[in-house]
């Protein structure tokens, strides 16, 4: 995936390079396609993700034991129009019928998956490894991160929540594997490793998602909102996207990272609003030793900071910044109305400007 010039979710997201297929299997219709990993951070202490990092590695069949009763397959009907399950395919209002995965969060009914899978839905089936099939409701979700929770009220025994892992942890060549139903074939496992962290990729609404973990495990249609779990079986994401030219699994896949989707998870469980920051600055994604402005957007916190396009941010708070990738991440993890100092490079010259973050709109204000 080449990272080309990106909107960030400072802006908004683009990124490109090769096809980016949303790949969410369906049940009989294919609409459109999606996979996503969702982890939490563990309220335990952290723990290596790698097989070869701890003593106890556990076999794929001890993961897939230990796990499986946690994920579910998610049946969803959504009228075509309107870019029903994440943007699918097709005009007019004709009714479609959409497959992916979700994991069970708690013994209180909440069960997290990908906002795509969920998007447009007007019923929602959530069926569980013993059979069991429930109505859900869609409790809250944020196109800006793909994350979505929906509730079940059944029996709380029927619950088995899978623990989440810290995504920060995770590294390069750490064994992962998947759970989802491809193609319709709930409790498919397949496995591989972590490939990269920290890459970038588009959201529903076109902005973009930081710290997405890329993995070789095969994940198809189907897969979406189903887990990435480590070594240890804790879900260390939520399976999202795949990058392919063919529609299929082609060895690249992104996952969410568990840090982000805890954060918005517990935060539409709580019955918060999902508000993410808004600088309002297009970003160039090839840039190196700090993020570079290409273009600032009209009327936004941005422009009234004065910032210029060609500016090179260094820092954020005194936190140095080297990349697109972490300007994005770090403004993140501030509130909108928080005052942010950002250390930037105009000219060669050294200033510091001070930037009143924004509310993100609901999509970006550069739709490509």
């Amino acid at each position: 995936m080449s990272p080309l010039n990106r909107f960030i979710p400072i802006i908004g997201g683009a990124v490109a390079g090769g096809v980016i297929a949303f790949a969410v299997a369906s049940g009989g219709t294919t609409t459109h396609s999606v996979t996503t990993t969702v982890v939490q951070p563990s309220t335990a202490s952290s723990v290596p993700t790698s097989l070869s990092n701890t003593k106890s590695g556990l076999s794929i069949n001890d993961i897939y034991k230990n796990a499986s009763p946690g994920v579910v397959d998610i049946l969803v009907t959504a009228q075509s129009s309107g870019g029903g399950l994440g943007g699918g395919f097709g005009g007019g209002s004709q009714q479609t019928q959409g497959e992916g995965a979700g994991v069970v969060y708690d013994t209180k009914g909440n069960i997290l998956t990908d906002e795509h899978v969920v998007s447009g839905a007007t019923s929602v089936k959530v069926r569980f490894q013993d059979g069991t099939v429930a109505s859900a409701k869609v409790l809250g979700t944020d196109p800006s991160t793909d994350v979505a929770v929906i509730h079940v009220d059944v029996p709380a025994a029927k619950l088995h929540p899978i623990a989440f892992a810290d995504s920060s942890t995770a590294q390069v060549g750490d064994e992962v594997v998947a759970i989802g139903s491809p193609f319709s074939l709930p409790e498919t496992v397949t496995a591989g490793i972590v490939s990269q962290v920290g890459r970038s990729i588009t959201a529903p609404n076109n902005y973009t998602i930081p710290g997405a973990i890329q993995t070789d495990a095969a994940i198809n249609p189907g897969n979406s909102g189903g887990p990435l779990l480590d070594a240890n079986g804790h879900v260390l994401g939520l399976n999202d996207q795949i990058q392919t030219s063919s529609g299929s699994n082609a060895g690249v896949g992104f996952a969410i990272p568990s840090n982000t989707v805890a954060r918005i998870a517990n935060a539409i469980i709580a019955g918060h609003p999902v508000k993410h920051s808004y600088v309002g600055v297009e970003l160039n994604g090839n840039s190196s030793g700090g993020a570079q402005v290409q273009s600032v957007q009209s009327g936004s916190p941005a422009e009234s900071a004065g910032i210029q396009a060609g500016d090179v941010v260094t820092a954020i708070n005194g936190k140095a910044i080297s990349s697109t990738e972490g300007f994005i991440a770090t403004v993140d993890n501030f509130p909108p109305g928080d005052k942010i100092t950002l250390t930037i490079n105009r000219g060669g010259q050294t200033h510091t400007v001070t930037v009143t973050l924004g509310t993100r709109p609901n999509t970006s204000p550069n739709n490509g």
